[in-house]
């Protein structure tokens, strides 16, 4: 039976280690984030996002998630004094990756010997156009009007229903990246 959990916890940590998001995240170092414990919202930043963010669905996806993550944080949404002013960027453009063969070595008719037999990468055969999806986060300092935080979760988009259904969970990825949890 202890058998069965651990194969089950070990496939959840490999499935989550395969996510096609990565995160980023960067943030001021004169800033006491504990002093932090009020917040609100900014408009979002014009968006290049090719109509994948562009609508109301994932506006709403991106704000519920936040809060959420921030209340959990111990931040109360005050819109009238806040100390910390939040706003997101939504952004996908065209990019491309390099795109490589595998290399097969070893014995052969005429293929020459090969130490290292199956390993390893060939070269760069080409280049690989894709879509890449971005949702920016930021938080401001109300008083000073800096930016203290960003992050960012960064991904490959096909289908702008997937990206945006996805919102919630990148939202919450990148909302973990918060530095501190608020002092009451």
């Amino acid at each position: 039976m202890k058998t069965k959990w651990l194969f089950m916890a070990f496939a959840i940590v490999i499935v989550a280690a395969c996510s096609p998001y990565r995160y980023y995240n960067a943030q001021s170092k004169n800033s006491d984030f504990s002093n932090y414990r009020t917040y609100a919202w900014l408009p979002g930043l014009d968006s290049l996002s090719k109509s994948y963010y562009n609508n109301a669905i994932a506006e709403e996806n991106i704000y519920e998630t936040a809060d959420a993550a921030l209340k959990a944080k111990g931040l109360t949404y005050d819109k009238s004094n806040p100390d910390l002013l939040f706003r997101y960027k939504a952004i996908v453009n065209n990019t491309s990756r390099t795109v490589y063969a595998p290399t097969w070595g070893g014995w052969g008719w005429g293929w020459g010997w090969n130490p290292y037999w199956g390993m390893g990468m060939g070269g760069a055969v080409g280049r690989e156009r894709y879509r890449a999806g971005h949702i920016i986060i930021e938080a401001i300092d109300a008083k000073t009007n800096k930016v203290v935080w960003q992050a960012r979760g960064s991904g490959e988009v096909r289908n702008p229903e997937k990206a945006v259904n996805d919102l919630p969970v990148v939202v919450q990825n990148i909302m973990k990246q918060y530095p501190i949890m608020a002092q009451k």
